[in-house]
């Protein structure tokens, strides 16, 4: 049985009631502090649930393993689902906040383990923003689950070398055939969240969920993409 204590993690509750809870999940070789600035640019005053990958690649926290380059271990990724999913149930009973408000935020690796954990979870998140994200079983077909009304943002990159724009559409397509009511927001850039596109992501989550409007002042820094390299 997954615990809060099986992933080092950062939990900062909600300024008032009513606010989201953001999970938060870092790329390939960050780590539980790399979205919180994040976090805080697109719900202010949300409360940040930020958990590190247990995986560990020659020094990079990942959240689940790779056979290669662009080449998921899928059995692993189902595998490390089910504890991400086990770790939000904990989490709950720990903090409790509002499981119904919690919405996933990702880039790249962590973008991926958060679609992993809506298709074979569903229930687990009632929204995503998944930044520069693939279809993280593959070539598997994921099982027909109920996504009805799932509010999902995509933001992809056409030019990027990581994660391709065809593997970004393939999950919104699978997404949109489970029920999600999925956004997929392309751009000309590559494996990165330009401003653009965090702003697309933050007037979505306004309309998405029980949030407040962005703060003008708030700027996040961009994931650490150079560290991340990688899905």
């Amino acid at each position: 049985m997954t615990t809060t204590e099986d992933f080092h993690h950062v939990y900062v509750p909600a300024e008032e009631p009513g606010h989201p809870t953001l999970l938060l999940l870092h790329g390939t070789g960050a780590d539980e502090h790399d979205l919180l600035a994040l976090g805080r640019a697109l719900a202010p005053g949300a409360g940040l649930l930020s958990p590190r990958g247990n995986v560990d690649e020659q020094g990079a926290n990942r959240w689940f393993r790779r056979l290669r380059e662009g080449v998921f271990d899928v059995d692993d990724v189902v595998a490390r689902a089910g504890e991400l999913a086990g770790f939000v149930s904990a989490a709950v009973d720990r903090y409790g906040f509002d499981p119904r408000s919690l919405i996933a935020v990702g880039f790249s690796n962590g973008a991926n383990i958060g679609a992993a954990t809506l298709l074979l979870h569903p229930g687990t998140l009632a929204g995503a923003a998944l930044f520069a994200a693939a279809a993280p079983l593959q070539d598997r077909e994921p099982a027909d689950v109920d996504l009805s009304g799932t509010p999902v943002f995509l933001g992809a990159g056409q030019a990027d070398p990581i994660t391709t724009i065809d593997d970004a559409r393939l999950l919104d397509r699978q997404l949109r055939a489970r029920g999600a009511d999925a956004t997929l927001h392309e751009h000309r850039g590559g494996h990165e969240l330009p401003p653009a596109v965090l702003a697309a992501a933050q007037s979505w989550l306004v309309g998405s969920g029980p949030t407040v409007s962005p703060d003008p002042r708030n700027r996040a820094e961009p994931p650490s993409a150079a560290a991340d390299g990688t899905g």
